[in-house]
């Protein structure tokens, strides 16, 4: 009885220990959104800057994932999603800054 209980202790770790990158965003949540509100922020503003404004397609891609990054921080939503959503929207703003610098 003792040693069944013991092996589904052991089991359940190692299925945690793989969501554990997981289980540590949500542990350092508050310096995570400080980072990732702080890049997101800049770098959108830097894409729409340096020429998104005045293109509305353009606009329109560096806008949506920013501020859905950002309204995720804002209504404390899962560490997965807003981390997803902060990639999306860094990956988007630094191609449209590319594109700006060297057209």
């Amino acid at each position: 009885m003792i040693n069944t209980i013991m092996e589904k202790t052991q089991n359940s770790e190692k299925v945690m220990g793989s969501n554990n990158i997981i289980g540590d965003m949500e542990f350092n949540r508050f310096g995570l959104i400080s980072a990732i509100l702080l890049i997101v922020g800049c770098l959108g503003g830097f894409a729409v800057g340096l020429g998104a404004v005045e293109h509305i397609w353009s606009l329109i891609l560096v806008v949506v994932p920013t501020m859905t990054t950002l309204a995720l921080l804002l209504s404390v939503g899962p560490m997965k999603y807003i981390f997803i959503a902060g990639i999306v929207a860094c990956a988007i703003d630094l191609m449209f800054i590319a594109y700006f610098l060297f057209t």
